[in-house]
């Protein structure tokens, strides 16, 4: 597969609310709704109430707690600290009126979307929430990962059905507003030659005998001379395409050993030297990596250049939509903004 510029590797919009957490937390008003009937045994002596979490924004009165800022910023220095990176003070003063702004962005939507009257169906949460249980083992897991975060499924549901009523929201308002002409897209591809730029590229195919890097005398005579036989039977005129599709321990056997178009630095060096010193058409000998042994076959060469428009337009589109999408979602968040009344209650 052909790699793309790093210009184009986007991530999805996401909603960028408590984009720390696994799940969106619900204030304590919220999951209180959601708690089961306390037991009327006399036996069992009743919990005490949790502490409320003081108010660090307030969005047209509707409060935002604390605790979910709170959660929001751990959630951030977790996975930071997993990656192995380091947050200062000030970086931690930075990411927390973010999380702060996000969870305002998310209660300005949610707002609205109830303005609106957008409907979500019981289906959509549905659909939704079996997406996500599928991204664990089974039942089980997902039950320890709700213990874990402290929320109940009928929670997730109530979460689940805001975010989707935002999400067709933001469609609605935004996305599906968004349009790029075929002259936006020839702008920016005449205005960013660079980023359009491609080295030289190499097309090969080859059929390899592989050998484990622990094999003995006796295993690598073995493999080495089953390579000598393929090259017997190409240089007998077999197609190099069926030899390797009948011979080949690549997974590209299955496009006759193609492995289409790379660059210099892709492929381990005895590979790389030897596509070099290749003409298109012609085929190397046998050739030893670490992976086994190799017979190559250069198919094609690219010389360095540009990538012309028809190869990446579709990317170029997709890319221009994205920004265009972001930069109007943000004007739509900060008219929101703008007719509310949001406190902002904590400080950096």
């Amino acid at each position: 597969m052909k790699r793309l510029p790093q210009m184009f590797i986007i991530a999805g919009i996401a909603l960028t609310i408590q984009a720390a957490m696994a799940f969106p937390a619900l204030s304590q008003e919220k999951a209180a709704s959601a708690k089961p009937q306390a037991k009327t045994d006399a036996t069992v002596q009743a919990a005490p109430a949790e502490k409320p979490s003081a108010p660090a924004a307030t969005v047209n009165g509707v409060p935002i707690l604390q605790a979910d800022l709170d959660r929001g910023m751990e959630g951030i220095v977790q996975r930071r600290a997993q990656m192995g990176g380091k947050i200062d003070d000030a970086q931690l003063k930075t990411l927390k009126m973010e999380v702060l702004d996000n969870l305002i962005n998310r209660e300005l939507l949610n707002q609205e979307s109830k303005k609106e009257k957008v409907a979500i169906t019981d289906q959509q949460i549905n659909d939704k929430l079996a997406s996500i249980k599928q991204r664990f083992k089974g039942e089980e897991e997902f039950k320890k990962m709700l213990d874990q975060i402290k929320m109940t499924e009928p929670q997730i549901k109530t979460q689940l059905k805001e975010d989707l009523a935002i999400q067709e929201l933001i469609n609605k308002q935004v996305v599906d507003k968004v349009n790029v002409t075929d002259k936006d897209i020839q702008v920016y591809y005449d205005a960013h030659p660079e980023a359009f730029k491609h080295p030289e590229q190499m097309k090969a195919s080859h059929i390899l005998v592989q050998v484990d890097p622990k094999a003995d005398a006796a295993q690598k005579a073995a493999a080495h001379k089953k390579i000598e036989e393929i090259q017997q039977k190409l240089k007998k005129g077999g197609d190099f395409a069926t030899l390797a599709k009948e011979y080949s321990d690549c997974p590209s056997k299955a496009k006759g050993g193609d492995l289409g178009y790379f660059s210099k630095g892709q492929m381990v060096k005895p590979f790389e030297d030897a596509v070099m010193a290749l003409k298109p058409g012609e085929t190397s000998g046998i050739v030893e990596t670490q992976f086994g042994y190799h017979i190559i076959k250069l198919t094609d060469k690219k010389p360095e250049g540009i990538m012309p428009l028809a190869e990446v337009k579709g990317q170029v589109g997709q890319y221009l939509k994205q920004e265009k999408i972001k930069k109007d979602l943000k004007a739509y968040l900060a008219g929101l903004e703008k007719t509310a009344k949001v406190e902002r209650l904590v400080t950096p």
